[in-house]
């Protein structure tokens, strides 16, 4: 009997996810920053990088008509629908260990990243 390896599975999972130190490093900024409790967090990708697209993360006061608008971790993330594709079941999370610090993008849709995890490619 002949076995072919099968196609990657779709995500079902079409959120991402904060760990708890990501949500507390978000709240830690909005509150050095002076950004309202109101603000969401968002999260998407642009073009670019040495791996083909980068992560962009900001605030924004209020989400636009197609975000996807998630409450994670007691925070408001915004996702636009394009970004959403290339970043379904992602993790976000924040590490302020020896090897540098900061948003570290755990994503299982990223075939190929760059050395310092700020692009990737699929």
């Amino acid at each position: 009997m002949h076995t072919t390896a099968s196609a990657p599975q779709p995500i079902v999972n079409d959120d991402i996810s904060l760990t708890s130190k990501a949500a507390d490093e978000v709240r830690r900024l909005m509150t050095s920053n002076n950004i309202p409790e109101s603000h969401g967090l968002r999260v998407s990708v642009k073009g670019g990088g040495c791996s083909g697209l980068s992560y962009v993360m900001g605030f924004d006061e209020h989400p636009k008509e197609t975000d996807r608008v998630m409450t994670i971790q007691g925070l408001r993330v915004f996702v636009d629908p394009k970004s959403l594709f290339y970043i379904s079941g992602t993790v976000l999370d924040f590490s302020d260990g020896l090897n540098g610090k900061g948003f570290v993008f755990n994503n299982p849709q990223a075939q190929r990243t760059c050395g310092c995890g700020s692009s990737f490619g699929v």
